[in-house]
């Protein structure tokens, strides 16, 4: 009983010895008949998927892709901070503006006051007289 089942395990390894052959040869004829150019197309054609496409050439775009995308957001991100930036100095400059103005406007106020003062002064003195 046991030969029978060695002889399947010889014919089985001889079956897959004979697919390795085949495809060794294949192989080769693949390196001998095409030229080096036609060689990419080959090995393009057995790396495709099912549905027909390139899946080393999809990843690679699929990465260049990503990698335009996040340099473009980068860029995006840097002006808008940039922007952010400009906005508050020029929002400060103002601000100063701002301040000024109302420091003068007091002075004057301040000024005004005093000769309201000085002349509502003068007046009662002057009818008193």
């Amino acid at each position: 009983m046991e030969r029978p089942s060695l002889e399947i395990n010889l014919s089985d390894t001889h079956q897959e010895g004979k697919l390795y052959v085949v495809d060794s040869l294949n192989n080769l004829n693949k390196l001998t008949v095409c030229p080096d150019g036609s060689q990419h197309v080959l090995d393009e054609e057995e790396n495709t998927s099912g549905t027909g496409e390139n899946t080393s050439g999809s990843n690679i775009s699929n990465e260049g892709l990503f990698f335009i995308t996040f340099v473009l957001t980068l860029i995006i991100s840097l002006a808008l901070v940039s922007f952010v930036i400009f906005l508050i100095i020029q929002t400060r400059n103002e601000l100063d503006q701002v301040s000024r103005r109302l420091m003068s406007e007091k002075k004057n106020i301040e000024g005004i006051k005093k000769m309201h003062k000085m002349i509502l002064k003068h007046l009662s003195q002057s009818r008193n007289k």
